[in-house]
């Protein structure tokens, strides 16, 4: 088993930004809001420095973003003050979600699914649903195991997504796409499957 990232060395203030965080949403997040689908009550789950809730809430949504990160959530604290933004940011656990409080209408994840293993990847199915609201919607962005070579994190196929999100959830789509990434990576952009998902 590998050791989990420390994800405050990886957004530490100094230290190159990593592959995803792009300083802007990731395209299929974009185009989801131009379709006004970013609405409601919104969690970005693992939001690192926030812009899809930041994205979110220019949209007018009510969207709160959490990271397991202090950092991260110190960045992404900044950047909604520094666009006058209500975004909400806060330090928790995306495997217990369920400490929140709170019912979403509307979970993102851009890019959390994939770094779990088999035990952690089914206690996260159950955190999302223990916080999104019967009909509420999940849209989740992964690495594909269309990606070829063998950096970046885990691979994911779409039978599992399928498999994960079997008991007590509808997949409505699964549709090829793509992350964007910083330069200094082996390509501008990563293979990905962005899934619509609906509570039920």
């Amino acid at each position: 088993m590998t050791t989990p990232p420390s994800w405050d060395a990886v957004y530490a203030p100094g230290a190159a930004p990593p592959p995803w965080d792009i300083g802007r949403p990731q395209p299929a997040f974009l185009r989801l809001a131009d379709r006004g689908l970013l609405s409601g009550q919104l969690l970005d789950a693992g939001c690192g420095t926030g812009e899809h809730a930041l994205l979110a809430a220019a949209r007018g949504a009510e969207a709160i973003g959490v990271d397991i990160s202090p950092v991260a959530i110190a960045r992404a604290r900044d950047k909604a003050a520094e666009r006058g933004l209500p975004a909400r940011f806060e330090v928790a656990d995306v495997l217990s979600l369920g400490q929140l409080a709170m019912t979403f209408d509307t979970i993102l994840d851009s890019g959390v699914f994939h770094v779990f293993d088999d035990q952690d990847r089914a206690r996260y199915v159950t955190s999302l649903a223990s916080v999104l609201g019967s009909g509420g919607s999940c849209y989740l962005m992964c690495f594909s195991d269309r990606e070829p070579g063998g950096w970046g994190p885990r691979r994911v196929r779409q039978d599992e997504l399928r498999a994960a999100f079997s008991d007590g959830w509808a997949i409505t789509s699964i549709e090829a796409d793509a992350f964007e990434l910083n330069p200094g990576m082996p390509a501008p952009t990563a293979q990905a499957w962005l899934a619509v998902i609906s509570r039920t």
